[in-house]
């Protein structure tokens, strides 16, 4: 047997809240809403990778342990559309072939979008 990761859930205080930025980002929409736990659609379709949206009493204490990488051809204006969704930027960095921007969502979470080159 071999294990796959089929979904990547983020923590947060509003899932409902956060499902709005997300959904908007990734141009996807809500597939199951529990109220306390929601899925979005994968975005690249069936069989790509889920997000789950999970409430917690707690805020993200600092930066979070795991994130995400994503890959644009464009990354100044995905970030700046990212940012007028409500992402706040933390930094950028550049190692010989890729650049990449650290954000964070409205609940703080962080994320990098990255462009080769």
């Amino acid at each position: 047997m071999t294990l796959t990761i089929g979904m990547i859930t983020i923590d947060t205080t509003d899932p409902h809240r956060l499902a709005d930025f997300w959904t908007k980002a990734l141009g996807t929409s809500v597939q199951h809403d529990w109220g306390e736990f929601l899925v979005l659609a994968p975005a690249g379709g069936e069989g790509g990778l889920q997000l789950g949206l999970q409430r917690v009493d707690d805020p993200t204490p600092g930066k979070n342990r795991v994130h995400f990488d994503s890959h644009v051809e464009d990354r100044a204006g995905e970030v700046a559309r990212l940012v007028g969704l409500g992402a706040t930027e933390i930094g950028e960095h550049t190692v010989p072939g890729l650049t990449w921007t650290v954000l964070a969502d409205p609940d703080g979470n962080q994320f990098c979008v990255g462009q080769s080159g």
